[in-house]
């Protein structure tokens, strides 16, 4: 691919999807390839991420999600990875198909990049939630063909001083939350955990907030299949990062590993985890 010339009038700016639209380069392939692939029971035989949550505490916004991708009632994957960096003070989780939202997220870290070295400034917290939304209403035709993509989107506003979480739905419709929300197969019955543990007149700190994240996810895969929770035979736990005044911090999995621990120490004694 050859770099591509703009006449003055029509320089995309920063607009990095603008800029591959304008060299005739679509970021999301709709021609098609839902139906080019494989079907079970009517249903695309692609990975989906099913869990994730995202909620406030005292210092900021948690968001974590679990390892597992199904294929039906298939376990596709049991490491994926579904809470990533947008930049350094925001964060995006996936649900749906997998390979599209994977995708959708490399491509929005890029554009924040492209935008804070286009514009020596970065981009405000507002807009990167747009940005995600528009990027999400482009994907539309392949949610229509079954490879829906549904994030969360959380970071820290640093005009504003405070952190901040966006839910969407396959049209790019974006609602801010007011204190957490989950998505996903698990996502009801991680919500009733995170609901119950959150308390106004209880400021939640860091690690209570771990602990919480763990537990809603724990929570959602006693009750749904597509849902991992954490596997202490194999050492794979969920990714949880902080999203705070300090930036993106993932947990590293030596610290969610001793939560994990506990949660189901906990679960035991009262006849859980069966």
């Amino acid at each position: 691919m050859s770099l591509p010339i703009f006449r003055p009038t029509e320089d995309p700016g920063p607009n990095f999807l603008k800029t591959l639209e304008r060299a005739g380069l679509s970021p999301f392939d709709s021609g098609g390839i839902a139906s080019s692939l494989s079907t079970s029971n009517g249903q695309l035989s692609v990975p989906h991420g099913t869990t994730i949550v995202a909620f406030k505490f005292s210092d900021g916004v948690v968001m974590a999600g679990d390892r597992r991708a199904t294929e039906g009632n298939f376990i596709a994957h049991r490491r994926i990875e579904k809470v990533f960096a947008a930049d350094r003070y925001s964060g995006v989780a996936i649900a749906g198909a997998a390979g599209p939202a994977i995708e959708m997220v490399r491509l929005f870290q890029t554009q924040l990049e492209h935008y804070e070295k286009v514009e020596g400034v970065v981009l405000s917290l507002e807009g990167k939630a747009n940005q995600l939304g528009q990027m999400i209403r482009a994907n539309l035709p392949m949610a229509m063909q079954g490879l829906a993509v549904v994030p969360l989107f959380a970071g820290w506003d640093q005009i504003r001083g405070i952190g901040r979480i966006f839910a969407y739905d396959i049209t790019g419709g974006r609602y801010e939350e007011v204190a957490f929300q989950t998505t996903g197969s698990g996502g009801r019955d991680a919500k009733g955990t995170i609901k119950a543990g959150l308390r106004e007149d209880v400021p939640l700190s860091r690690q209570g907030a771990l602990e919480l994240a763990i537990s809603a996810l724990t929570e959602a895969a006693e009750e749904d299949s597509a849902t991992g929770g954490p596997d202490l035979a194999r050492k794979i736990f969920p990714v949880v990062a902080t999203i705070t005044s300090a930036g993106f911090e993932a947990a590293s999995d030596e610290e969610i590993g001793a939560i994990a621990v506990e949660v189901f120490g906990n679960r035991r004694g009262i006849g859980g985890g069966q």
